[in-house]
C-alpha cells in the first residue's frame, strides 16, 4: 500500500503530522487555530463516565469495564473502515449489511459445511473485499457517488444475507468452538497484559526518540528527552493501571488486544507510509492531489476495500461475541453506531482530517453510553438520543474548527 503515487514525497498535512509541541506556548497556538485534537473527546468521555459513577456505582467496576472493552471491538473494527473512508472524504453505508453477510457466510461454512473456521473466516473476509472493489470500480469508473453505491450495497447485501440464510434466519456456533472462545472467553495471562504495557511505553519513547534525532538534524523543533520520558512514563503507568484494574476480574480480551493491534496498524500506515500520505492529500483536496501525481482512482479503491475488509472483520467478531449469526446481524444501530464513532472519535466528515484513534475514542464513549443507560434500566431510546446529541456535538464541533483554521489561514 505504501507505492501508491509516483510523486516526490509530500510536504506532510497540518493534521496529519503537528509540529512538535514546544510547550504550553505552542499547544495554545494549536488551539487557537482550531486543532483541538482529542481534548474534546476526552473531556466529554470524562464527563459521560462520571456522570454515570454517580447514577450507578457499578458503571466502573472492573467487571462491568472487562464487558465494556469486548462489546466496543466488534463495531470498532468496522468504525476503524468507516473512518479511512470519511478521510478521503467518501462514506460508506453499507459496513452494517456486509458485516451481518459476513457473520453468516462464516457460519454457514463453519457450521453447514464443516469448514474450519481458519478457512471460513478468510473466505467470508476475502468475499467483502471484493464487493469494495466492485464499489471502487464503479465509483472510478461511472462517477457514481459513494453514498449512491453503498446505499445500494446496505439493500442489496442484506436481501442476500437474508437469502443465505434460508428459512432458519439463524445458524448458532458451537460453544467450544475457537471462535466463540476467542471472543468471550480467551483473556491475556496477566504477565503478557504488563508486558504489553511496557512494550507500548517503550515503543512510544522509541520512535519519538528517533523521530526528534531527524528533526532536529533537519534543523526542525523538537520534542525533548524529558518530554518523552515523560509521556512514554505517562502511558506506562496509566496502561499499567488499566491492566491492574481489568485484571481484579478477567482481565484484557484477546478480542480487544486484536482490535487495538488493528488500530495500531492503522495508524503506523496513515502516519509513517506514503499511502497514508496520500490518503490524507486526497482527503484535503483531491484535484491538487492528482495534480501532485498521487494515483487518486488507486487510493479511493485502496479505502473502499480495507472499509469492507474491516466490516467483515467486525461482522465475524460480533457473531462470535454472540455464538450466532441471525437475520438481525449486522442490523439495527450497526451501521449508524460505526459511522457515528469514527465522527465522534475525531474524523471529519469533509475529509482529510483525523486518524485511526478516532474509532477507538468514538466507540469507547458510544458504548460507554450504552452500558451506562442499560445499567440505569433505561429504555434504548434513550440511548438513541443521547448519542444522536453527543453526534451533532462532534460534527458542530469539527465544523467550528474548520473554520476557526480557516480564518487563522487568512490572518
Amino acid at each position: 500500500m505504501s507505492d501508491v503515487g509516483t510523486a516526490p514525497p509530500l510536504a506532510e498535512p497540518e493534521q496529519h503530522e503537528p509540529e512538535e509541541p514546544g510547550g504550553l506556548r505552542a499547544l495554545a497556538a494549536r488551539f487557537r487555530g482550531g486543532d483541538l485534537g482529542v481534548l474534546p473527546v476526552v473531556a466529554g468521555l470524562v464527563v459521560i463516565w462520571t456522570v454515570m459513577q454517580i447514577l450507578n456505582p457499578v458503571f466502573l467496576s472492573s467487571t462491568n469495564l472487562v464487558n465494556l472493552t469486548l462489546e466496543c471491538a466488534p463495531v470498532g473494527v468496522i468504525a476503524l473502515g468507516v473512518g479511512l473512508m470519511l478521510l478521503v472524504g467518501q462514506i460508506d453505508l453499507s459496513v452494517g449489511s456486509l458485516s451481518g453477510l459476513s457473520a453468516s457466510v462464516t457460519a454457514i461454512l463453519f457450521v453447514g459445511h464443516g469448514m474450519s473456521p481458519w478457512l471460513a473466516v478468510p473466505l467470508a473476509v476475502a468475499t467483502a473485499a471484493v464487493i469494495g472493489w466492485l464499489y471502487a470500480q464503479v465509483f472510478n469508473r461511472l462517477g457514481v457517488p459513494s453514498f449512491v453505491i453503498t446505499l445500494a450495497g446496505l439493500l442489496g447485501f442484506l436481501g442476500v444475507q437474508l437469502w443465505v440464510l434460508g428459512k432458519k434466519g439463524a445458524i448458532n456456533l458451537p460453544f467450544d468452538s475457537g471462535l466463540v472462545t476467542f471472543a468471550q472467553l480467551d483473556f491475556l495471562p496477566a504477565w503478557l497484559s504488563y508486558a504489553l504495557a511496557v512494550v507500548a511505553a517503550g515503543s512510544l519513547f522509541a520512535t519519538g526518540y528517533l523521530r526528534a534525532g531527524a528533526r532536529r538534524r533537519a534543523g526542525l523543533p523538537a520534542t525533548s528527552l524529558r518530554g518523552l520520558l515523560l509521556r512514554s512514563v505517562v502511558l506506562l503507568a496509566g496502561l499499567g493501571l488499566a491492566v491492574w484494574y481489568l485484571g481484579r476480574t478477567r482481565g484484557v480480551g484477546w478480542m480487544f488486544v486484536l482490535f487495538l493491534a488493528l488500530v495500531l496498524a492503522t495508524h503506523y500506515v496513515l502516519s509513517r507510509t506514503r499511502f497514508g500520505k496520500s490518503v490524507y492529500a486526497v482527503g484535503g483536496n483531491v484535484e491538487a492531489a492528482r495534480r501532485a501525481g498521487i494515483n487518486v482512482n488507486a487510493v479511493y479503491t485502496s479505502a473502499f476495500v480495507l472499509c469492507t475488509t474491516l466490516a467483515a472483520i467486525g461482522g465475524v467478531l460480533a457473531a462470535a461475541r454472540l455464538a450466532a449469526a441471525n437475520q438481525s446481524t449486522g442490523g439495527g444501530d450497526v451501521n449508524l453506531n460505526a459511522i457515528a464513532a469514527a465522527v465522534i472519535g475525531g474524523t471529519s466528515l469533509f475529509g482529510g482530517r483525523g486518524n485511526a484513534f478516532a474509532a477507538l475514542l468514538g466507540i469507547v464513549v458510544i458504548q460507554s453510553i450504552s452500558s451506562g443507560l442499560t445499567l440505569l434500566n433505561l429504555d434504548s431510546s434513550f440511548r438513541y438520543m443521547v448519542t444522536g446529541a453527543v453526534l451533532l456535538l462532534a460534527v458542530a464541533l469539527d465544523a467550528v474548527a474548520r473554520r476557526s483554521r480557516a480564518s487563522h489561514g487568512r490572518a
